[in-house]
């Protein structure tokens, strides 16, 4: 991938602006998806490799009968991997008929938030993480990280 920012839609930047978030955490770091990308949550689930996948592929696991692809937030962001032992929750999201698991650290809460506190990704977020996000919400004591799941999503396809 090479080091331009990614286009965004109005349409994407606007729902980011504003609107609720299923906020999660990954290494720390505080990030949210719009509620209406969200599909299931579900907690620490047993994960079956797939030969020759991307590392960023942590596998694939069942849900109520349909296998979904877990993606390993982590590896996506160039993150280190999760400390071994540590429970990691899922995310379910849709991408066309396709379902996909986020593998995050924690799931938190659903926050409704205001356009006044979004603001463009910062010039100092890497461009690892600015190439999943759509901008940054300003909370009283964080930065929230808002993903494009979409795009998150898109490029799994690809691989």
């Amino acid at each position: 991938m090479g080091t331009t920012m990614p286009e965004r839609t109005a349409e994407a930047s606007a729902g980011a602006a504003e609107g609720g978030f299923v906020t999660l955490t990954v290494a720390d770091q505080l990030c949210g998806v719009a509620v209406e990308s969200v599909r299931d949550i579900l907690g620490e689930q047993s994960i079956t490799r797939i030969p020759l996948a991307p590392p960023e592929i942590a596998g694939s696991l069942n849900l109520r009968g349909r296998i979904v692809t877990a993606i390993d937030l982590r590896r996506r962001l160039g993150l280190p991997d999760a400390p071994e032992g540590v429970r990691r929750m899922s995310v379910v999201a849709e991408q066309g008929s396709e379902l996909y698991a986020l593998l995050v650290d924690q799931v938190s809460e659903v926050l409704s938030l205001p356009a006044e506190t979004f603001e463009r990704n910062p010039p100092t977020l890497p461009i690892q993480w600015a190439t999943y996000s759509l901008g940054v919400h300003r909370l009283e004591e964080r930065l929230m990280v808002v993903l494009d799941v979409g795009r998150v999503l898109a490029l799994s396809q690809e691989c």
